[in-house]
């Protein structure tokens, strides 16, 4: 359906993770203002728009794939040193709006087993606990995240601005990024899988009460 010309432009992306028994599953999505932008199956990511060239979005789903298979082979060696039995679900919930007055939205927010855990205040790059009440696990995977600059200022970066410059460009008719601001838009996967590597990190070492 055509948005209201009063409605914000939006990007946003959805990553989920489903481990169990040292196996993971990736699958997740991105979409355009309202319009598939790119898909996310196994280890590949799929450009449905071609928002960029095709060279570039090569490299963009070897890097992917490149992250995706480390958060893999990290989590297979946590099992190893301490087996679980049961399914973790991680869900990455991502993006930004832009709205007809200029003004942007950015978000990031993390779900465990279909319970708020964590999310990104975009203003001032901290991650902050949702987990309702202590959660060691939580208050782990917030240490760990950071600590790093490409899980705090480079996700600031990604939200607050190359996001942006994705719905600008879309706003300007030109539907194309300009030389600028072509940061890849898969960071944000990537990213995604970052934050996921300190929640998986603090899952498995948190289990058993030994953080």
């Amino acid at each position: 359906c055509p948005a209201s010309p009063a409605a914000p432009l939006t990007f946003i992306m959805v990553q989920q993770t489903r481990v169990f028994k040292g196996n993971s599953i990736f699958w997740g999505n991105a979409s355009l203002d309202g319009r598939l932008s790119h898909v996310l199956e196994g280890l590949n990511v799929t450009q449905v728009l071609p928002l960029e060239p095709p060279d570039t979005w090569a490299q963009r789903q070897k890097d992917v794939n490149t992250y995706l298979t480390y958060f893999s082979n990290l989590v297979k060696l946590f099992n190893k040193e301490r087996p679980m039995d049961y399914t973790q679900r991680l869900c990455c919930h991502l993006g930004c709006r832009l709205y007809p007055n200029g003004t942007s939205h950015s978000f990031y927010e993390v779900a465990l087993n279909g319970t708020a855990f964590l999310s990104f205040h975009v203003p001032n790059a901290t991650w902050e606990r949702r987990w309702p009440g202590q959660h060691q696990v939580a208050t782990f995977a917030v240490k760990e995240l950071m600590k790093y600059s490409i899980t705090t200022q480079d996700l600031q970066y990604f939200l607050n601005t190359t996001c942006v410059s994705i719905l600008q460009a879309q706003s300007t008719g030109t539907g194309k990024l300009s030389s600028r601001s072509r940061t890849p838009l898969v960071l944000g996967l990537i990213l995604g899988t970052l934050s996921l590597l300190g929640m998986a990190m603090g899952i498995f070492l948190c289990t058993g009460g030994s953080c």
